[in-house]
């Protein structure tokens, strides 16, 4: 084991990433003088140059010279008799200066102060990803897929970081195979076993306010502000906005021409369905923006149990609850009000489409009553079941509990 063999490490230790050169060169002269107070008690005397360029390594000792059996201390003194022998010109009181070998400390002393220098690295390398990333959480980060497992995923980052994104953090439609480049946002950083854990999320709020902000300059100046975003990823998300310029329509500029704006972001979340809400005060005007697209006729509050009675016309209530009850309950979460849809009183008349029913009524049992022309619910209630069983592949059973459902609406 020669010089060389440390030089070629220290090439590979200064390429590690997240390390500067004067980190790694204070680190290898710490390891170097380690040795030198194995060998000789202390480094105090001892001067170690590191060439940050191409890691040469130069350890210089310097000794008293004393008269002879004057010495004390061997590590720090040598005496005239011995200094002669190397150097004939020395006198009592010189400083005797010799330059140390690596050879000289023995080759399992060199190897264990190569594993030394890579535990040592790679410790330093883990706390400053730790740094790096503790100080990124909330931002977006751009990787490619490397592995991809049942629970999680691997994403590399453009150092070669890993990035761990849990199954429960991706959006439901998302698919990705090793090679995808894939954005999320940093959710947290944790230190594990001495390792830092990096786990990003595709359906934190934060990675839906991150893409408006990439996407819309207003968001990222300052001029609009995001109040609050709330999410069923892959499903429907409502994002309240506020102007502080009277000029500046927050909506229109978060949507964008012909909704160019927030097309890019739909995209990225997998056709996430997003409504953008101006944000108010008034909390009646607030609860009717938050149910949009519904249109609703009028509201009751009580502000004391944080609770709303919505009425609605018999076409709007499907519109308020929406998609598996999703509109209702993020119309809910971003108002704070519990929010109970009704359908406006004198209305016995009107008719309501069968797939209103969807909350109650399976979709299969639905297409059946529309192959046969039964669009509505009156159109439904004016067949006997008898009828209904002929004409259709259901059974008597569920037909009746159909009707049942049906008539309630009425009732």
């Amino acid at each position: 084991m020669s010089n060389i063999n440390l030089i070629d490490s220290f090439q590979e230790f200064k390429e590690f990433k997240n390390i500067d050169r004067p980190t790694v060169i204070s680190v290898l002269e710490e390891v170097f003088r380690s040795m030198l107070r194995k060998k000789y008690g202390t480094d105090e005397n001892c001067d170690v140059i590191v060439n940050p360029d191409n890691g040469d390594l130069e350890i210089w000792r310097t000794r008293k010279v004393m008269e002879d059996g004057f010495s004390e201390d061997d590590d720090l003194e040598i005496e005239l008799a011995e200094v002669k022998l190397l150097d004939a010109d020395m006198e009592v009181g010189d400083d005797y200066i010799e330059q140390i070998t690596l050879e000289s400390f023995g080759r399992r002393a060199i190897l264990a102060a190569r594993q030394t220098l890579v535990s040592k690295v790679l410790e330093l390398e883990k706390d400053e990803i730790f740094k790096k990333y503790k100080d990124r959480v909330g931002e977006i980060v751009t990787g490619e897929v490397y592995q991809v497992w049942k629970k999680e995923t691997l994403v590399l980052d453009d150092e070669g970081n890993e990035l761990i994104m849990p199954k429960t953090e991706q959006i439901p439609a998302d698919y990705f195979k090793k090679g995808d480049t894939v954005r999320a946002v940093i959710l947290k950083v944790d230190m594990m076993n001495s390792t830092p854990k990096i786990i990003i999320s595709r359906i934190a709020p934060e990675f839906l306010q991150r893409l408006f902000e990439i996407e819309v300059p207003e968001i990222f100046d300052g001029l609009i502000t995001i109040k609050k975003i709330v999410r069923e990823p892959g499903e429907r998300a409502k994002v309240a906005v506020e102007s502080y310029d009277d000029r500046i329509d927050p909506v229109g500029a978060c949507v964008g021409m012909k909704g160019s704006r927030i097309h890019g972001i739909v995209r990225e979340l997998k056709n996430e369905n997003i409504d953008v809400i101006n944000f108010t005060n008034n909390i009646s005007l607030y609860i009717t923006r938050a149910l949009s697209p519904a249109k609703i006729t009028s509201i009751k509050l009580d502000d004391v149990t944080k609770h709303a009675s919505v009425y609605l016309k018999p076409d709007q209530v499907s519109l308020a609850i929406g998609r598996g009850g999703h509109n209702i309950k993020l119309a809910g979460k971003l108002t704070g009000y519990e929010i109970d849809v009704y359908r406006e009183a004198g209305e016995e008349d009107e008719d309501v489409d069968i797939e209103e029913f969807s909350d109650e009524i399976d979709s299969w049992i639905i297409d059946e009553l529309k192959a046969i022309g039964c669009d509505t619910a009156r159109s439904v209630l004016a067949l006997s079941v008898d009828e209904l069983v002929k004409r259709t592949d259901l059974e008597e059973e569920t037909i009746k509990e159909v009707i049942s459902i049906l008539q309630s609406e009425f009732e």
